[in-house]
């Protein structure tokens, strides 16, 4: 998150423990200050599973896929989308330890 964006996300969380805020607002708020997700391409799913030192079928345990899917990954056949996305994502920027 930029250092504005953080800045106003605080503001916003004070709003909301001081009642001026509902929930509901500050649900929605918090969901427009989710980080982007970028998109992976194959060279990068390669780099990111050797980086974690993890086979192929290991790799798809983790990500709750099969084999044959990280290996499309892996070979620009198909592209992650949605929650694959995400967990990518998620294990490139904080490690395996997010998913256990």
């Amino acid at each position: 998150m930029s250092k504005i964006l953080d800045a106003v996300h605080k503001t916003a969380v004070d709003l909301n423990k001081a009642g001026v805020m509902d929930d509901m607002t500050m649900r929605e708020f918090d969901a427009l200050c989710l980080p982007s997700v970028k998109a992976y391409s194959a060279a990068d799913i390669r780099r990111l599973r050797g980086r974690l030192r993890l086979s192929q079928p290991v790799f798809a345990l983790y990500m709750n896929v099969s084999k044959a899917t990280v290996q499309q990954w892996e070979q620009g056949q198909k592209k992650p989308r949605g929650a694959s996305l995400k967990l990518l994502d998620l294990v490139d920027r904080k490690g395996l330890d997010v998913l256990t």
